[in-house]
């Protein structure tokens, strides 16, 4: 269970895996103590000393803090460091000198205003008051550890109680301190149809890390940082990571400082940022999560990935079916009607699938990608029976309709921008810029997200889906809004999102059992923030299987497979022209939510009965895969082939997945080392019969059988096990 101990001026938050631990040292200055495996106890003075400090004699005198690992810590004050706190007060200065007011252990873990969080229950939360007694600034740090996970997450609060408006100018959400350097740094990075690519590398002095300013977290980077001590691997071996709860520009950096230590921050990014706070007012962080591995990378991606399934994704859909889907986009694209549409459905339905879903192309005049964003009403030259009747229709082949659109966009060329041009980001006086010939909702404003949400509403309400892709396919540029005042613009980016958290929180309240899966040019905002409204997210719009082997293997180093989109699409595959296996397309989609983006109805007779038994399997090891404990066993970023299974709480059942790149003759069978089983049972394997110990699986390996000559490239296999009793 987690608790939090107090004795006198230390508090020690922890559980089963994890401890936390600050000090108030002299002067009402709040230190960090300790992150990192439990501890049964604290010496105070040894772990300050590990900084060079003497915790006995301190004082703030002589640039002490420059070696004291601060809690909140801001520049200028004698810590030469880089900051987590930056606010200018009316006399100009930027300084923040927080000391400590008082500390109170909450009874439960209060919701974060405005913002994603985890939710409250099965958790002990703390809160710590500080104040700059020059401004009047009062901070409040809020700490939550969980009873099932080794993870910690917190938040800053910043209250302005002077008489005088403040300008918080930087408010990270974490900030910790490492007696050391050395450790590996890594993250996660790519680009559209090559998101989440795992990068690791050696810490250096000075500054590394990610960020981005684009508007969406993480095409090009993840809002994700992790440091790994240089013999860790995926299974052994201490890790730290980091995670921020939002879907807008943020930045992880590490610096190594020249001392040999180490300060972390993560959060907003103070890049083109700033809050202007009258008396009175608040500005709330984001929440960061901060997860302790002993068991390498894969310790912490499991520990991610329970706080998220249990304490951050909607809790209509935890543990809950998905259903497999098909979707019309590689299928039709913009080329359909009514007919062609119904068409798709009924072989959907003959498949065994539970839910069509109709892509892009439906609404305004939209036969490409050129116009009609924000004009969402039913075009009737393509679904001259409108969009009820279109609902109502595939649900009579007894499956469920799903819808896309893309609700935060308006193109040029559309009634609603000729009605309100000023609704878009746009700066005055200078040339609008648009992507993808489209441009951005201000979602700030209130009359947008009213706009926003009465749009997608009506919607789901006409045409009854039980399924909505939410899309966003272009970043921000010409960031402006007409809506604010020239000392607040550069609250624009931060507000946008706000008002994104409002309107989708009041979506999913309102269709509580309507499934929304997130879209952003593919997988351009898979992040924390975004999982507390959806349960899945459309994984990268590149559906070949080998490049999405990397994608989902980055995917899953912080989310599990229950997040991502994942489907079997047409060959030659629409973004690589590559020509896989219907077998490996499988495999590989089968590590997420699962479901198809083609058109069954070019299949061969033989393709599709296998599509029918593909769906079969899928929906019998849907709990398995999607929330069984996950292990990466090989590395698609290090060899010829991947491989990854999941076990069942219960050690009883798991499945195994293998695949190879390209063909190689004359060589031994792939000998795979399975983690996670039980030492002390027997697996049957379903697929071949054959029957080995748990023990012999972990430490041997199980042998894959050697490909044929001519199987070529892209050859998979996947094994079944059943656990039958103790070896």
């Amino acid at each position: 269970m987690a608790e939090i101990l107090n004795e006198g001026n230390i508090w020690h938050l922890r559980n089963e895996w994890i401890s936390y631990a600050l000090m108030e040292l002299p002067g009402g200055v709040l230190a960090h103590l300790y992150a990192g495996p439990r501890l049964q106890r604290l010496n105070p003075v040894g772990l300050m000393r590990r900084h060079g400090v003497d915790a006995e004699a301190f004082t703030v005198q002589e640039c002490a803090l420059d070696r004291l690992p601060q809690e909140y810590p801001s520049f200028g004050l004698g810590d030469m460091r880089e900051g987590a706190l930056t606010v200018e007060a009316p006399d100009g200065s930027c300084a923040v000198d927080l000391r400590l007011v008082c500390a109170e252990i909450l009874d439960a873990k209060p919701a974060l205003e405005g913002l994603p969080a985890t939710r409250g229950e099965g958790c002990a939360a703390a809160r710590f008051h500080l104040r700059d007694a020059h401004t009047g600034l009062e901070v409040e740090l809020n700490y939550a550890v969980y009873d099932d996970c080794a993870a910690l997450v917190r938040s800053a609060r910043l209250v302005n109680r002077g008489e005088a408006p403040l300008v918080v100018e930087r408010a990270y959400s974490l900030c910790l301190d490492l007696p050391d350097a050395d450790w590996d740094l890594i993250t996660l990075s790519g680009s559209w149809a090559r998101e989440r690519a795992v990068h690791r590398r050696p810490l250096v002095a000075g500054f590394q890390g990610v960020s981005t300013q684009r508007g969406a977290s993480s095409l090009q980077t993840s809002p994700f940082m992790a440091l790994a001590r240089h013999e860790a691997t995926e299974a052994s071996g201490d890790v730290l990571g980091m995670a921020l709860i939002y879907s807008g520009n943020f930045i992880a950096r590490a610096e190594a400082v020249c001392t040999g230590g180490t300060r972390l921050l993560m959060g907003l990014n103070d890049r083109d940022f700033a809050w202007r706070l009258e008396p009175g007012e608040a500005f709330t962080t984001p929440e960061a999560a901060l997860v302790v591995s002993t068991a390498g990378v894969g310790g912490m991606s499991r520990a991610f990935h329970t706080l998220w399934e249990n304490h951050l994704l909607p809790k209509r859909w935890m543990g809950a079916e998905r259903p497999v889907l098909l979707n019309s986009w590689e299928a039709a694209y913009f080329d359909f009607d009514e007919d062609k549409l119904l068409a798709i459905a009924e072989a959907t339905a003959d498949a065994g699938a539970k839910l069509f879903v109709m892509d892009d192309g439906w609404f305004g005049h939209r036969d490409d990608d050129t116009t009609s964003l924000g004009d969402w009403q039913t075009d009737l030259r393509k679904l001259p029976s409108g969009l009820k009747a279109l609902g109502e229709r595939v649900r009579a082949l007894g499956i469920g309709f799903g819808i896309w659109m893309e609700p935060e966009m308006v193109s040029p060329d559309s009634d609603l921008y000729r009605a309100h041009p000023d609704w878009c980001l746009h700066i005055p006086g200078r040339e609008g810029i648009t992507a993808r010939h489209q441009l951005v909702l201000d979602l700030g404003r209130e009359d947008v997200q009213e706009f926003v949400y009465t749009a997608v509403a009506d919607t789901l309400k006409e045409s009854g889906a039980a399924y909505l892709k939410w899309d966003m396919n272009r970043n921000f540029s010409n960031i402006g809004s007409a809506a604010l005042p020239a000392n607040r613009q550069k609250e624009t980016a931060h507000r946008y999102i706000l008002g994104l958290y409002a309107v989708l929180g009041r979506l999913t309240a309102d269709f509580p059992d309507v499934l929304f899966e997130g879209c952003s040019s593919g997988g351009g905002r898979f992040d924390a923030g975004m999982f507390y409204y959806v349960p899945q997210f459309w994984c990268s719009d590149d559906t070949d299987a080998l490049m999405r082997c990397e994608i989902q293997y980055g995917t899953t180093l912080v989310f599990p497979p229950s997040t991502m989109g994942c489907h079997v699409s047409a060959v030659p595959n629409h973004q690589t022209s590559r020509v896989i296996p219907m077998a490996t397309r499988f495999a590989v989609a089968l590590g997420g939510s699962f479901g198809y983006e083609l058109d069954p109805r070019r299949l061969t007779d033989e393709e599709r009965e296998a599509m029918r038994g593909q769906i079969v399997f899928a929906n019998a090891t849907q709990q398995l895969r999607l929330y069984g404990a996950f292990y990466r066993l090989r590395s698609p970023f290090e060899g010829n082939d991947t491989a990854w299974m999941s076990v069942s709480p219960e050690r009883d059942e798991a499945l195994f997945t293998y695949v190879r790149n390209r063909a190689v003759p004359n060589v031994l069978p792939p000998l795979v080392k399975l983690r996670g089983l039980d030492a002390l049972r027997r697996y049957r394997v379903v697929e071949t019969g054959e029957v080995y110990g748990g023990d012999e699986l972990m430490t041997v390996g199980l042998s894959c059988p050697v490909p044929s000559l001519g199987s070529g490239d892209a050859w998979s296999v996947m094994y079944t096990l059943k656990g039958e009793d103790e070896a």
